[in-house]
């Protein structure tokens, strides 16, 4: 009996092993997430209003380049690194020297109304941007000096007069169609019916006007079902008009709106504590510092770079982002904005430091005088300068801070405010002033070239208002705007770095960053660095408020012997 029924143990502990390998051969039914598919209506809150749908003649209406972004296409674009993609051109070239593009538009590239896209068209678009009034001085004179040919219905060639590295940045605008616009004269170009009933080649095409008491309160876009490339998965856009950020989250709360195109600071508290408010925030192309003149003699003490490590050192940069930004920005260390590819991340990072600064200026012979005082002086020259600033209440908060920070290293800073449009015309360009607060916007230009600001050349009647004069910098900043290799350039931006952060000719204080809002069941949304507030809508293709679900097999290995 014993024996028996060990026998009849086995038994069943073999049938149960045999059992659970003959159950685990089987499919498991495993669920997945939810995928996205094609539905639905993405309704977004504008801040302002519209001027004329026309890439052309949007520079300065941001709400109008966020609808023109959806409705028309560059010949290429930039991702959010500030490397090159294809748009309209599927590919494009240039010769060993730098100075021949040539590009190719896709042979699907089509304008919303069924015409192709053509070379024509990008010409027609060129010679439109050289007349502009719309477009700022230096674009217009760029393309003056390029010559640009037809080579056939799909191929153009630029001719450069001599190698410019970023000149692919001028290649982003919006093409226009010259079928629609040829016969439009100069003069009625900017009243022109296509400004308020446009055709793009963009992912998205304009369906029409929402009106409300005889004023435009919104635009409706559609998909564009013709488009070249990936095709957005939400099918239906609308943008809907507020004057100000809190009008446009008090629509969001009474669900009127899934987006706010701009989350400012006084709606940022509120916005956060939403539950169902996504807050998304990115790095504005845009660079606040402190900018210091080399060549003024009255205050020669700025040309010792120790000097100026201990300004920096004496500044509490994460104060002023979080008390006057409500931290809405990065602390700078580089004027190269990061995310770019040619930021370096291995720049040094001065932090704050008063002890470091106070030692750095006793090792350089500044001590406060026996006589009395709290100024470091050396050889009868105090450290003690003036400080302008734009007259707005931030920049006035952000100069005292900085001047009672100073003061407690034993330096002087006597403020000066100035009139925001005064800044550069009576003071940075004619080079009569000591110290400036200054914001500095890249927008729009994602090729870092820091040239105009640093380069020696740049020093008397450019834009290096600092007259910051090192040669190797500049040999680097010369070699980098010729060389068309991006792993070459980089590796000549992180040289030029490394100098700037060692040598610090002006101060760098912080990078602004933009927040925007998308309801939670909007999916697929994504921030980046920005180049252009309406970079935002950059990754729109991804977004999605329709998913559906289903089960997939997911066979168990087979057990081996």
């Amino acid at each position: 009996m014993k024996r028996l029924r060990w026998q009849i143990l086995v038994v069943v502990v073999t049938l149960v092993v045999v059992a659970l390998l003959l159950v685990s051969q089987q499919p498991v039914l495993t669920p997945i997430s939810p995928e996205p598919t094609s539905g639905g209506v993405y309704t977004e809150a504008l801040i302002g209003s519209l001027g004329r749908l026309n890439p052309l003649l949007d520079w300065n209406n941001p709400a109008d380049r966020d609808i023109d972004r959806l409705l028309f296409s560059g010949l290429i674009k930039f991702d959010s690194r500030g490397l090159p993609q294809p748009d309209l051109a599927e590919a494009w070239g240039t010769t060993p020297d730098g100075t021949v593009y040539n590009f190719t538009i896709r042979a699907n590239a089509v304008w919303q109304d069924g015409t192709p896209v053509t070379s024509d068209d990008v010409i027609f678009t060129i010679g439109l941007i050289k007349t502009s009034s719309f477009f700022p001085q230096d674009v217009k004179d760029l393309w003056n000096q390029i010559e640009v040919k037809k080579l056939d219905g799909r191929n153009i060639k630029f001719t450069l007069p001599e190698p410019f590295a970023p000149f692919l940045d001028y290649v982003t605008f919006g093409v226009l169609p010259q079928h629609i616009l040829g016969s439009v004269s100069a003069d009625q170009f900017a009243n022109a019916d296509f400004n308020i009933n446009p055709i793009g080649s963009g992912p998205y095409k304009f369906d029409r006007l929402l009106v409300s008491g005889g004023k435009i309160t919104g635009i409706v876009l559609t998909l564009n079902d013709s488009y070249y490339g990936k095709k957005p998965f939400i099918l239906q856009v609308v943008f809907r008009y507020y004057a100000d950020s809190k009008s446009a989250f008090d629509a969001y709360k009474q669900g009127e709106v899934l987006g706010i195109s701009q989350v400012t600071p006084d709606i940022l508290a509120q916005a956060l504590t939403d539950s169902n408010l996504s807050v998304y925030t990115a790095r504005l192309p845009q660079m606040s510092m402190v900018m210091l003149n080399l060549k003024n003699n009255e205050v020669q003490f700025l040309q010792n770079a120790k000097v100026r490590r201990a300004l920096l050192l004496g500044m509490n940069r994460d104060y002023i982002v979080s008390a006057f930004l409500q931290g809405q920005g990065i602390v700078a260390d580089s004027p190269i904005l990061p995310g770019s590819w040619a930021y370096y991340d291995g720049i040094e990072h001065i932090n704050y430091d008063p002890d470091a600064a106070i030692s750095l200026l006793k090792d350089e012979g500044y001590v406060i005088p026996a006589s009395g005082g709290t100024v470091r002086s050396k050889d009868n020259v105090a450290l003690n300068f003036t400080l302008i600033y734009p007259d707005d209440t931030l920049h006035t908060q952000i100069a005292q801070a900085i001047q009672q920070q100073w003061a407690q290293i034993g330096v002087q800073a006597n403020l000066q405010p100035v009139p925001y449009d005064q800044m550069v015309p009576s003071y940075l360009s004619t080079r009569s002033y000591q110290a400036a607060l200054v914001d500095m916007n890249l927008a729009r230009t994602p090729d870092p070239d820091p040239y105009p600001f640093w380069h020696q050349a740049e020093a008397v009647g450019g834009q290096n208002y600092s007259q910051w004069d090192n040669r190797t910098a500049s040999e680097y900043l010369e070699q980098a705007r010729t060389e068309t290799d991006f792993t070459a350039r980089a590796r000549l931006y992180r040289n030029f770095q490394v100098i700037f952060s060692k040598e610090i000719p002006s101060l760098p204080l912080y990078y602004p960053v933009y927040s925007y809002g998308v309801d939670v069941q909007v999916r697929g949304a994504q921030v980046a660095p920005l180049y252009d507030t309406s970079d935002r809508l950059a990754f729109i293709a991804d977004w999605f408020l329709v998913t559906r679900r289903s089960l997939e097999q997911t066979p168990v290995p087979t057990i081996g012997p």
